[in-house]
């Protein structure tokens, strides 16, 4: 059984040592017990501890889950989107690209391809080696990415070497031909060129347009392509690059349409 805490003038001390009753001794002597035996541990001061069962852990986590979902697959998105279309409305659409009679007609983020019959009256894009169950789909959103091949690779060298043949064709003018010209990029999507590339392809699409009965000259179509050359951003970073389909969309809009059989 405890005794009684000592207490001073000032109350109670939390930490006053409990003093148990002096013991006599056979002798008829009394002794004071060893104050150190005689203190409280912290078992002493403690409860006893209650176990938590795992289903208290099961809620604990549901309710931890549940509110992370809503947080960070909810709430978040909708925040940062609504952030975006105020900020960046443009973007936060897509970079979409729409023709003069306002229908949407790309993405200032996305290359395309052309039907071979117009190709020749439009600049071209640069290769693109996406592929979809082992056929080629050239520029296919869905499916971003690369060949993979290294600058070792035959397959790569077979594939430089035929779109060198095919640029060549198609621009006899041409005596160096661009590296992104005849080399795929690494996402397959790339829209744009070099200024380097447009310039070389200048000269096709004037003879072609003329062929077909438009009028219009190098220097006009040179025109164009400096005002859709942007420069590198921030004034830093990149190169300067050329968007295919925004060029392509101003030579029609100035020129019209050729009429293709």
């Amino acid at each position: 059984m405890r005794t009684p805490r000592t207490t001073t003038g000032t109350g109670t001390h939390t930490d006053a040592l409990v003093l148990a009753p002096n013991a006599r001794n056979t002798d008829g002597t009394t002794s004071t017990p060893d104050p150190v035996e005689t203190e409280e541990t912290p078992d002493d001061l403690t409860g006893p501890v209650e176990a938590v069962s795992a289903l208290s852990h099961f809620k604990t986590a549901l309710i931890a889950m549940v509110i992370f979902t809503l947080t960070l697959g909810l709430l978040s998105p909708v925040v940062m989107t609504g952030i975006a279309k105020i900020a960046f409305p443009k973007q936060a659409e897509g970079s979409v690209i729409t023709g003069p009679d306002g229908k949407v007609v790309g993405s200032e983020l996305i290359g395309q391809t052309m039907d071979p019959k117009f190709q020749p009256f439009y600049f071209a894009n640069r290769p693109s080696a996406l592929a979809s169950n082992g056929t080629p789909a050239p520029y296919d959103a869905s499916n971003s990415g690369g060949s993979n091949y290294s600058q070792t690779n035959q397959k790569q060298h077979d594939a430089v070497a035929t779109n060198v043949a095919g640029v060549q064709a198609a621009n006899p003018n041409a005596t160096v031909v661009p590296a992104d010209l005849v080399e795929a990029s690494g996402s397959g999507l790339d829209p744009q060129i070099t200024p380097e590339s447009a310039q070389l392809q200048v000269a096709a699409v004037v003879a072609n347009r003329v062929q077909a009965g438009q009028k219009l000259t190098a220097t006009n179509v040179q025109q164009l392509v400096d005002a859709n050359t942007e420069g590198r951003t921030f004034g830093i970073l990149g190169q300067p690059r050329v968007n295919v389909l925004k060029l392509n969309l101003a030579l029609d809009a100035q020129f019209g349409k050729p009429q293709v059989p």
